[in-house]
């Protein structure tokens, strides 16, 4: 757990219950980690962050400190992060990174209290885009079945996310790396849903917030895409490119990251 938190613990619609640990002073802002996570990943930026902002780190459900059901569905996920903004007074941030990305935009149009949002390299399905090579989640399917959690993990991060060797070593020292171990469950259940994810992405026409949408300048052109894609559909959104930067400039800029945040939500 991160350093002088608090725990505020929010019922979904399932009453699954849901867990961010709380830090900081300021107006809120709600963290929504990708796959194969846990809300103690933005560790690097959270002291950052709390000195501006009351940050609320979510445990997505299957991992950390929340809690998780038998049945799993992609739209759960985007019910428990409107239950955690709807629980919180006043106007809310909210900034999701990869798969939370994708399902913090569906949250931002099921609440009515959200301030601005901004989104990191969202795992949207595009048209004509394959995110994921054709059996991909059946290998990692059988590393899970067969506990290897750590080489589900890792094979993720190395032929999903690209993730330098350099850059894996790092992430692997990280307190929050046993809590991204014990998440590698949750890979092939997300990665099912995801690829039945098929939004009319006209929906997302009417989100009118102001919305910044991340990208790491070294990404996957994957990214770009699902990037752009959203620039045309949300209004008052702008593209911003983190130079130098890939999936994870949390970790490996994260001054560059929290200004970035900062500027835009300031």
């Amino acid at each position: 757990m991160m350093a002088d938190s608090l725990l505020h613990i929010v019922k979904s619609n399932d009453a699954t219950p849901i867990a961010c640990k709380v830090s900081g002073d300021g107006p809120p802002l709600i963290l929504v980690h990708g796959s194969a996570s846990v809300g103690d990943r933005w560790a690097a930026v959270t002291p950052l962050l709390t000195q501006h902002f009351t940050v609320y780190a979510m445990d997505r459900r299957g991992r950390g400190a929340s809690g998780d059901s038998k049945d799993y569905s992609i739209e759960r996920e985007f019910e428990d992060i409107a239950c955690v903004l709807a629980s919180i007074d006043g106007p809310v941030n909210l900034l999701g990174h990869s798969f939370g990305g994708v399902c913090s935009m569906e949250a931002a149009l099921r609440v009515s209290n959200l301030r601005r949002l901004i989104v990191y390299e969202p795992s949207t399905p595009t048209p004509g885009v394959q995110h994921y090579p054709t059996g991909f989640v059946d290998r990692l399917q059988t590393l899970l079945d067969q506990g290897q959690q750590e080489d589900v993990l890792l094979t993720f991060m190395r032929e999903i996310v690209r993730m330098p060797p350099l850059v894996i070593d790092q992430v692997k020292q990280q307190e929050a790396w046993p809590g991204r171990v014990a998440a590698a469950h949750s890979l092939p259940r997300e990665f099912r849903d995801l690829e039945s994810y098929r939004p009319d992405p006209s929906r997302f026409v009417s989100l009118d917030i102001p919305t910044l949408l991340l990208l790491g300048g070294d990404s996957p052109a994957r990214y770009r895409t699902a990037i752009e894609l959203m620039s045309t559909l949300i209004r008052g959104s702008r593209i911003e490119v983190l130079s130098g930067q890939q999936h994870n400039a949390m970790d490996t800029a994260p001054e560059l990251f929290a200004e970035t945040m900062i500027n835009f939500l300031k």
